[in-house]
């Protein structure tokens, strides 16, 4: 009788039930999950989520120069009383607006086009831009690798000009609908990479290891 490996068990499945079907079970990246039951945000949910992610370290790759990772990120809810803080323009309330990082070229008059080509496409799909937000960086921090492909990084805060059924501006889920149809079109008509461009989480990425983030 042949012997099972002994590292078979690590990479074992349950066996077929119901929908589940271990055939579709793909190999990924670290993930990490962290959730409270108090129903509100928590900076002490920050940490406990890049604590998790440190610790998925191992599931990452290492540059050659050793500071560049092949990615690493985390999503969050918008955090709202921040970002009304550090923009010079009004926000809608919190649902009613959408908020995402651009990765858009260094090079400052492709970034001006695109930025006009993401504004015109949002009339297109009924949204406004409130306003751009320049976001802080630190390159010092990364690889020379990760710093020479490094984009520009813009934020983009928008709302629907569509009334919903109450007679408000389309908001939540409706509202979601619409950001993600214009995050698809810059993507495919103008090359602008949105990590996320959400009424209710937002992303934040790169080419960082997990100690990095």
């Amino acid at each position: 009788m042949a012997l099972t490996p002994a590292f078979s068990r690590f990479s074992a499945v349950p066996a077929a039930s119901g929908m589940y079907d271990p055939g579709r079970e793909r190999d990924a990246c670290g993930l990490a999950m962290v959730a409270t039951l108090r129903g509100t945000a928590g900076h002490d949910i920050i940490d406990a989520a890049l604590g998790a992610l440190r610790n998925l370290e191992h599931r990452g790759a290492i540059g050659s120069d050793a500071g560049t990772g092949d990615g690493a990120g985390i999503v969050t809810q918008i955090p709202d009383a921040f970002l009304r803080a550090v923009v010079d323009f009004d926000l809608p309330a919190v649902g009613r607006y959408v908020v995402g990082t651009a990765f858009l070229p260094t090079d400052i008059d492709e970034r001006v086009d695109i930025k006009r080509g993401i504004e015109a496409l949002a009339v297109e799909e009924g949204l406004r831009v409130l306003g751009w937000r320049d976001v802080p960086v630190r390159p010092d921090g990364l690889g020379n690798l990760a710093r020479e492909a490094m984009p520009f990084f813009e934020q983009v805060f928008l709302s629907s000009t569509r009334p919903a059924t109450d007679g408000d501006p389309v908001h939540g889920i409706a509202l979601d609908r619409q950001s993600f149809r214009l995050r698809k079109r810059a993507e495919r008509e103008l090359n602008a990479y949105f990590p996320s461009l959400s009424s209710r989480t937002i992303v934040y990425k790169g080419m960082v290891t997990t100690l990095q983030l």
